[in-house]
């Protein structure tokens, strides 16, 4: 009668404890304002008449299948916690530039200027305006700091208070580590446009950015504000923020052009034929921004290795390429520096011209040579 007692007791307690796990789970996600917004009934109606949504959910091109779920999100989880999997991280802080909050404070209109802040967060300067890419100055790209690994640089190249007024805020998709909403918090009263892939503007919304100020983006979409020319251009890849809402807004590619100069910035994607779509009807490019980390063989399709990013360059027609999404989180199994090292090789057999500055530098797309640094050579 003693053990069932305390069998009992037991019981009670571990059913008490998961009980109170859940609550505060479903309180976090409820209450916590990272999360964002959900699409309303209207505008689930509203996407529903569009090529790339499906019984609720928005769909890669050629119906690619980015299930994480199953058999490869267990090997995913396996893999990812019960391995040890050395060098993801440098042992130390990597150094960056800094940036003086005065010298950008007022962009010339005959200027090409841009700011890599690691990852996949960039400042350009064109046309006498500032135009800010996928902004996260947190230190974690987490709803919360525990739930996820912290920046490779301790200080930022320049706190998010310090930057300039914004003409633009151009957004990828709606993951933490793309769409921050510390930085929009902070940002948010000196922008002036938000724009985004569709459904996305509800996380802004939620986070009290003026309605009048978002403007949302299906695939090929474009609009000229001023001189400057946005398209939103296909991406493979997916979406959501919470528990319950994957897919339900868009991840985009896009092509930022002016007079002078023509840009792409692949934000998330898997190697795909879209690529070459988007060259043909829009390159050759200046200069591209291509995603070149984070991947595994288990998410092949929303992920590129470095020598696909390479023939993406190739794809595109890019004069320039700076790769990114990598430097900054520890978001796969691979080294950290792996990503760079492969794409480089990948890069000299093909002919690609690769520009690599250091985190915080400021650089000039005008400029015949753009800057070459075997910076996380120096990282110990």
């Amino acid at each position: 009668m003693r053990i069932k007692k305390i069998l009992k007791k037991m019981t009670l307690t571990i059913l008490a404890i998961i009980t109170i796990v859940l609550v505060i789970g479903v309180l976090f996600i409820n209450l916590s304002p990272q999360f964002g917004g959900n699409i309303s009934k209207e505008q689930k109606l509203a996407f529903e008449k569009t090529s790339n949504f499906k019984e609720g959910k928005f769909q890669n091109l050629g119906k690619v299948d980015v299930n994480m779920g199953g058999e490869n999100f267990r090997k995913m989880f396996k893999e990812y916690f019960f391995k040890k999997h050395p060098n993801t991280k440098p042992e130390n802080s990597i150094n960056v530039q800094k940036v003086d909050s005065i010298e950008i404070a007022n962009p010339q209109k005959n200027v090409n200027d841009i700011i890599w802040f690691g990852h996949s967060s960039f400042l350009i300067q064109m046309e006498g305006k500032n135009i800010l890419l996928d902004p996260v100055f947190s230190d974690v790209p987490a709803p919360h700091p525990l739930l996820g690994n912290k920046r490779f640089n301790e200080e930022l190249p320049i706190i998010a208070e310090k930057l300039p007024e914004i003409d633009m805020v151009i957004i990828s998709h709606d993951h933490y580590d793309h769409l921050d909403y510390e930085t929009i918090k902070k940002i948010k009263h000196k922008v002036k446009k938000f724009y985004v892939p569709l459904g996305v503007g509800n996380h802004l919304k939620a986070w009290k950015v003026e309605e009048e100020k978002i403007k949302e983006f299906n695939w090929w979409d474009t609009i000229t504000d001023e001189n400057i020319t946005l398209v939103s251009t296909p991406a493979q890849h997916f979406s959501g923020r919470g528990l319950f809402n994957r897919n339900t807004t868009l991840w985009s590619s896009w092509v930022i052009k002016s007079p002078s100069k023509n840009i792409f910035f692949s934000g998330d994607s898997g190697y795909g034929d879209h690529f070459k779509e988007i060259g043909d009807k829009y390159g050759p490019f200046d200069f591209a921004m291509l995603e070149c980390g984070q991947y595994n063989k288990l998410w092949k399709e929303i992920h590129m290795f470095p020598e696909e990013t390479a023939q993406t360059a190739v794809d595109l027609k890019a004069e320039q390429v700076i790769p990114i999404h990598w430097g900054a989180f520890k978001l796969a199994m691979h080294t950290w520096t792996d990503p760079i090292e492969r794409f480089i090789n990948k890069s000299n057999e093909l002919g690609v011209k690769v520009t690599t500055p250091e985190i915080g530098r400021n650089f000039s797309l005008d400029s015949t040579e753009l800057p070459k640094s075997d910076w996380w050579k120096n990282v110990k």
